[in-house]
């Protein structure tokens, strides 16, 4: 991801200033990273729009409590991970229940975490296909059963190719925090998704 910490800055001193088109700029600058950080953590497109949108919601309404030297990328991402935290926790405790058609053949109702599989190559046999298919259902919950600190440290790493210094900008700790943050999720993942490995 590509930051430019002036042209934040400008935005941001607009946007405490009044001016209306400057938080249109910044949503432009950053809805996609954010929304791509969302729905890994989410892995719902709609919870993950929500929840960027709070966090845009949330800019908005304390701008004029941020310093002008805020560092914006980390503090859009350090809000947005705390809802994606929250809002995964909140999902834990409260699952979605549907009236409509039995899941798995039983008359509960509850439905599985939507989870949106990446698509095999048309080249792929069907047992190929079926095998990439489980393992990337298996990456995305085993990533999705770490906990947050791992979690949010894998994300923006693996995925947004965040540097260990950014990351410890928008986690709150120490660079070498980081690196031992994503060196237990590794051997998390690994001992979780070992079978695919062997």
């Amino acid at each position: 991801m590509s930051t430019d910490p002036v042209t934040d800055r400008e935005s941001l001193l607009g946007l405490q200033r009044g001016d209306a088109s400057a938080l249109n700029r910044l949503i432009a600058r950053w809805q996609r990273p954010l929304l791509a950080f969302a729905y890994r953590y989410v892995q719902n497109s709609a919870d993950a729009q929500d929840l960027v949108s709070e966090a845009f919601v949330r800019l908005y309404t304390r701008r004029a409590k941020l310093r002008p030297d805020t560092n914006l990328p980390a503090w859009l991402f350090t809000t947005l991970s705390n809802l994606c935290h929250n809002h995964h926790r909140w999902k834990r405790r409260h699952p979605t229940v549907s009236f409509g058609a039995p899941v798995n053949g039983s008359a509960s109702g509850v439905q599985a975490p939507e989870i949106v599989m990446d698509p095999a190559t048309p080249e792929d046999s069907p047992d190929a296909a079926l095998a990439h298919d489980e393992s990337v259902q298996a990456l995305k919950a085993a990533i999705d059963s770490l906990p947050h600190d791992l979690k949010v440290s894998v994300l923006l790493h693996h995925y947004e190719h965040l540097s260990y210094r950014e990351i410890a900008r928008i986690s709150g700790c120490s660079e070498r925090g980081v690196e031992t943050r994503l060196y237990r999720a590794r051997q998390q993942l690994r001992e979780e998704l070992g079978r695919f490995f062997n």
